[in-house]
């Protein structure tokens, strides 16, 4: 007993199902992950152009200090810097000062205690 032409093309569209399914379970198809991996890609590459171009040398350095000691931090110091870029509002490079003041405007309060001895 041989399988018909039909009995073989349903068989294709069962393991194509299949899978299509799996890929689904795994997070969607390669060509979506990839496709979102390129585009993350290239939106960090806008970002570093973008800090480049508006961070001197010693801010740089700043920034990267804050960023092995505080990952978190300066994310969200880098993703406002690029939101000021964007939006017009820097003018030229921050310099080193400019960024000690945009890093201690951003830090989150600390909690500190005054204890006073009697």
């Amino acid at each position: 007993m041989s399988n018909s032409p039909d009995d073989d093309r349903l068989e294709e569209l069962r393991e194509q199902k299949r899978k299509e399914l799996e890929q689904r379970k795994q997070g969607g198809s390669p060509q979506d992950q990839e496709a979102q991996e390129a585009a993350q890609q290239q939106a960090e590459a806008q970002k570093e152009a973008m800090l480049k171009q508006h961070l001197t040398d010693g801010a740089r350095q700043r920034l990267n200090a804050v960023q092995m000691s505080k990952p978190q931090f300066a994310e969200k110091v880098e993703q406002q810097i690029v939101a000021l870029a964007q939006s017009g509002r820097i003018q030229d490079r921050i310099d080193e000062d400019q960024m000690k003041a945009l890093l201690k405007e951003l830090q989150p309060e600390s909690k500190s205690f005054d204890i006073q001895r009697r």
